[in-house]
């Protein structure tokens, strides 16, 4: 009876070792869905803060834009547009011939962006309504992307990556620019609208993407470029 017991425990333990050798990857946490939780989306409400007087200071479009190198004819998409601020910036580096989709995931926002261009007698933007998992942007056509502020807000982040990804054109460039979690710069920034180098090498890498350059010349924030990596 005591032999009977002990070959019945045996065979349990061994089934029960079995079962969790067995469970699948998919049960354990996606490496770009981590652990960090992502910041609510700005209401259009707070859109005054991204025309605040001191922008031109803590976020130095001109530096942003001469690392981005554009040219007349550049196809590029401004992610997280909120305003305008960037996009108009943009725009005008690209002219003539080229173009800015400014996309953004509030029509609230867009109307800014448009009012905005008129206003600067700007022509070559075009705003696009994205969903929190796709920008709508022409498949392959994008020569380079600009992200401020805006990743730590991804609702979906896994599947607005995958679209990005798909969106670049060959050779196409993502600006990325996240306030610093190291250090004191960003101190006064709310923890979930800073972001760490270690969370980008991650949640991006795993997406697919490779930091080619990393620049440490803006007061608050890191600035990353990075580029696909296709077959």
């Amino acid at each position: 009876m005591l032999n009977r017991l002990v070959v019945s425990a045996a065979i349990s333990l061994t089934l029960v070792v079995a079962c969790l050798r067995a469970q699948p990857a998919a049960q354990t946490t996606s490496q770009t869905e981590s652990s960090r939780k992502p910041a609510a989306v700005m209401s259009p409400d707070n859109a005054s803060w991204l025309e605040r007087a001191g922008r031109d200071q803590e976020d130095r479009p001109e530096f942003v834009i001469e690392v981005m190198n554009l040219k007349p004819g550049d196809i590029v998409a401004d992610i997280g547009a909120g305003s305008g601020y960037f996009s108009r910036r943009l725009a005008r580096a690209v002219a003539p011939g080229g173009k800015v989709y400014a996309v953004d995931v509030t029509e609230e926002m867009l109307k800014l962006v448009r009012e905005s261009a008129v206003r600067d007698g700007i022509t070559n933007i075009v705003p696009i309504l994205g969903s929190d998992s796709d920008p709508k942007l022409p498949d392959g056509k994008i020569s380079k992307m600009l992200l401020v502020d805006v990743y730590h807000e991804f609702q979906n982040p896994t599947a607005m990556l995958a679209a990005l990804k798909r969106d670049l054109a060959p050779k196409g460039r993502v600006y990325l620019i996240e306030n610093r979690l190291e250090g004191e710069t960003a101190r006064h920034v709310k923890r979930e609208h800073r972001m760490s180098v270690k969370d980008i090498t991650s949640e991006w890498g795993a997406a697919g993407f490779r930091i080619l350059e990393r620049h440490d010349d803006l007061p608050t924030q890191h600035f990353f470029v990075l580029e696909a990596i296709k077959p």
